[in-house]
């Protein structure tokens, strides 16, 4: 009876894994938890006259599945009151990240389906730091410049 020898180890592998899956659903809710602050932040700072989205409904993306459609309205809301907030003072944004937030959207969407999830999960990942550094930067022009 090979497989008696590692019962012993059966027990410990199913803690260990218990354990990880606890671990990587703290951090993800960590980072999320950082995430919805900058895209508040961006539509507090961006102002009530630049933004159509009330800066506490970034906190809607913490709804399971739920956040799959709402992180769409999320980026263009930010996007667009980071766009209208730079217009009103002269300021070159571009598309003020919509596009990488919206190619983050595409491919969490994509990420659910079984294969298609090898090449849409990190092109998610990649787009998601993308867009996220580029909210922040233009959080930190936003909050240099004078109300």
């Amino acid at each position: 009876m090979p497989n008696a020898d590692f019962a012993p180890f059966a027990g410990l592998l199913a803690g260990g894994c218990l354990i990880f899956a606890l671990i990587t659903a703290a951090l993800t809710l960590v980072v999320a938890i950082f995430y919805i602050l900058s895209m508040q932040k961006a539509l507090t700072l961006a102002g009530p006259q630049h933004r159509k989205l009330e800066p506490a409904m970034a906190w809607l993306l913490l709804i399971p599945l739920f956040n799959l459609v709402w992180h769409f309205f999320v980026v263009k809301h930010v996007s667009d009151a980071i766009r209208n907030w730079a217009a009103a003072r002269g300021v070159q944004v571009d598309d003020a990240g919509y596009t990488f937030g919206l190619i983050t959207c595409i491919a969490n969407c994509c990420a659910i389906i079984p294969i298609v999830s090898l090449l849409a999960g990190p092109t998610a990942l990649v787009c998601f730091i993308i867009w996220w550094v580029k909210v922040a930067g233009f959080n930190r022009t936003m909050g240099s410049q004078p109300a």
